[in-house]
């Protein structure tokens, strides 16, 4: 049971900032699965990406209600090479330790959090 509580909270606070910030919830799912559930850091963002993938289609399906607000053109751009890279970068997952994913994971959000604050 408290696994299914601790998960439904996630799930709440990753889709939560997910829809309001832009960022996939992995940010929020990604920490929460590996410190609150005990989840190895691959396992951790496999799962959230596949979380992630209802999310997205959520919060899409909200904001459709706003004509113009999706510029559907940038969709197809950015689609083909984020699906050519995350299918790499997945493979490339595989292929690293859970210590040395669990770096690049903190590395990335220490990097994209000083870039934010210096040029937000």
């Amino acid at each position: 049971m408290k696994v299914l509580a601790t998960a439904l909270a996630i799930g709440l606070a990753a889709g939560l900032f997910g829809a309001l910030c832009g960022v996939g919830g992995g940010i929020v799912m990604v920490p929460a699965f590996t410190l609150l559930l005990g989840a190895e850091q691959r396992q951790a963002v496999a799962t959230s990406l596949a979380v992630i993938v209802v999310t997205a289609l959520a919060a899409t399906a909200s904001n459709l209600r706003e004509p113009g607000l999706i510029d559907w053109r940038l969709v197809a751009l950015t689609a083909v090479g984020a699906a050519l890279a995350s299918w790499f970068g997945a493979e490339w997952m595989r292929t690293l330790s859970n210590h040395t994913l669990t770096r690049v994971f903190g590395v990335t959000l220490i990097t994209i959090g000083v870039w934010k604050l210096w040029k937000g």
